[in-house]
């Protein structure tokens, strides 16, 4: 146009829906004449939108308050195409700007570097930095806020706010702190934390400058602060360096997960980083026992074909790429052999393709030029351990990082699991074991065990239940998903109420599917809980996590 954006000069162009595929089509806009390369065009589409899965619209019941409405969007992986038309992939990044005008008493936020509130209740946003469409997020609703840190941030509906600022003063520059050291800057500016309604699907989304998470980390002891741990370490690996498909998620999760547990590491200590990664090496046998280990999924690097046939990526979620890409990037580390030289390989990383979107074969070209000794070596070909059996063969992690150091706090937990599985209770040697020190993950890791030697010998769960209040009463959702998940696994009808109540109080994706997976698999009376629940919770989950429920009970799916 020759005035500029908006300017009644430019010439209105024609445009076409193109099918694509079952989730989303492509908008087609014919220019006058080709560009040139590095031309700068403005394109001004007049659109509504509103009405895809991207944008959520919860009634008031489904929020903490109860009292107003709200709204959020969740654009990973290809859900903002229908917030905004965008070239909704990660290997394009861009800086934006919106302006965004909201009714009286309701408040905008977005990831974005600036925003200030103008008059008219409009909110103007800045991204400064290029990132990719997933990373564009907007919450407008009854928020308020309170700062925890020089850069940082609570952001909350009144009724959480102070639950919230307890639960965050302070600790997160601690961690950001850690991050820099070990990862170079932090280029975001500020790092505001928001806490979403229950009904919220996931732990946490590291929108940028403003990670969106699920309430359930109000935990009131700090216990799951090591989500906020991922979630800074985003910042880094995803936000900076991101993969250019969804086919490579594990180059943004395998190394976040390996981010996380170094600045847990800095932070708590080795052995307790250990027996966390012990859990997350759980999670991944249970799901490559439930999918079979050689489903297409367990590779790292995923197939994702285009087009109508093809696989959402959203449909593509599950351990592998944040466990087996640990594992990946633990073995990388484990082949330098210096954890000093592999935090400076990292820095380097991060420096050589922030702002980029990458591929694993530029991230493996980087490793094998910044390590010319190894690459002589020829250590991406080493039998059995080959980068590309790695990345192109499904199956368990051909090289697991050493968590003996976890050994320490996972003995004493698998000793007492072994008591509760006896036919006989050693009650005299239970009642020795004191485990009122026990931090959460320790438990978790206990109450893993348990699961796993479940069913239990009759009568023992419930000796379980009334000795350890502080398992069966907890609080702690990380607690409360693996009791449930032990009531359910022994049949355990007289806390059926504790599946209700827990699937009643949130919507987390990590949470409910395993929960509905279990009840589905268990008796009549399972699942007849089941249907009673998820037709009582239904319209408070988020679209995606509705259809994966319908989906295990053999419901039918709105396409």
């Amino acid at each position: 146009p020759p005035g500029g954006p908006g300017d009644a000069a430019g010439q209105a162009l024609p445009l076409e829906n193109w099918p694509f595929a079952s989730y989303g089509s492509a908008l087609l806009i014919t220019l006058p004449q080709p560009p040139r390369a590095g031309q700068l065009l403005t394109l001004l589409i007049d659109y509504e939108a509103g009405e895809g899965p991207g944008v959520c619209w919860l009634a008031p019941e489904q929020t903490a308050g109860k009292q107003k409405p709200y709204m959020y969007t969740q654009g990973q992986a290809v859900l903002n195409r229908s917030f905004f038309p965008c070239f909704d992939t990660p290997s394009v990044k861009f800086t934006y700007s919106a302006t965004v005008k909201v009714p009286e008493g309701f408040t905008a936020v977005m990831s974005a570097t600036s925003w200030e509130k103008q008059k008219d209740n409009t909110f103007v946003f800045k991204m400064s930095q290029p990132i990719p469409s997933y990373l564009i997020a907007l919450v407008v609703g009854d928020i308020v806020s309170a700062e925890v840190g020089p850069r940082s941030r609570v952001w909350a509906e009144p009724c959480l706010i102070e639950a919230a600022k307890k639960e965050y003063d302070g600790v997160i520059e601690e961690f950001l702190v850690v991050g820099e050291k070990l990862f170079g800057p932090y280029v975001w500016g500020r790092y505001d934390i928001l806490f979403m309604p229950p009904s919220f699907p996931f732990g946490g989304m590291e929108n940028p400058c403003l990670t969106f998470v699920t309430p359930c980390l109000l935990a009131g002891d700090r216990s799951l602060v090591d989500v906020i741990i991922h979630e800074i370490s985003h910042s880094w690996f995803g936000n900076l360096v991101t993969n250019a498909t969804w086919g490579e998620f594990w180059l943004n999760e395998g190394f976040t997960m390996y981010a996380q547990r170094r600045i847990s590491t800095e932070v708590y200590g080795l052995p307790y980083t250990c027996l966390e990664a012990a859990t997350g090496r759980a999670l991944l046998r249970q799901h490559m026992d439930t999918t079979g280990e050689d489903h297409p999924l367990n590779k790292l690097r995923v197939v994702i074909e285009p087009g109508l046939w093809g696989v959402n990526p959203d449909d593509t979620y599950n351990e592998t790429p944040y466990e087996k890409g640990y594992c990946f990037v633990s073995y990388l580390a484990h082949l330098v052999g210096d954890q000093n030289k592999f935090d400076a390989f990292l820095q380097a990383y991060v420096n050589r393709f922030k702002f980029q979107s990458i591929t694993a074969d530029d991230t493996l070209g980087f490793f094998l030029e910044y390590f010319p000794e190894l690459k002589e070596k020829g250590v991406d070909s080493i039998p059995g351990f080959e980068f590309d059996r790695w990345l192109n063969m499904p199956g368990w992690p051909p090289f697991l990082p050493d968590l003996s150091p976890g050994q320490q706090l996972m003995k004493p937990a698998d000793e007492l699991a072994e008591l509760w599985a006896a036919d006989g209770l050693n009650m005299e040697a239970i009642e020795s074991v004191d485990i009122t020190g026990w931090r959460t993950y320790q438990l978790v890791y206990f109450l893993d065990q348990i699961l796993q030697k479940s069913p239990l010998p009759e009568g023992n769960v419930e000796r379980l239940s009334k000795m350890y209040p502080k398992i069966s009463k907890a609080q702690n959702a990380e607690l409360r998903l693996r009791w449930c998940q032990i009531i359910l696994k022994n049949n355990l009808e007289a806390e059926y109420s504790k599946v209700k109540d827990f699937l009643h109080s949130q919507g987390k994706q990590k949470y409910t599917l395993p929960l509905y997976r279990a009840m589905w698999g268990g008796s009549e009376a399972a699942r007849a809980l089941a249907m009673e629940t998820f037709s009582a919770t239904a319209p408070q989950l988020h679209v995606n996590v509705q259809n994966y429920v319908k989906k295990i009970l053999g419901l039918q799916v709105e396409e």
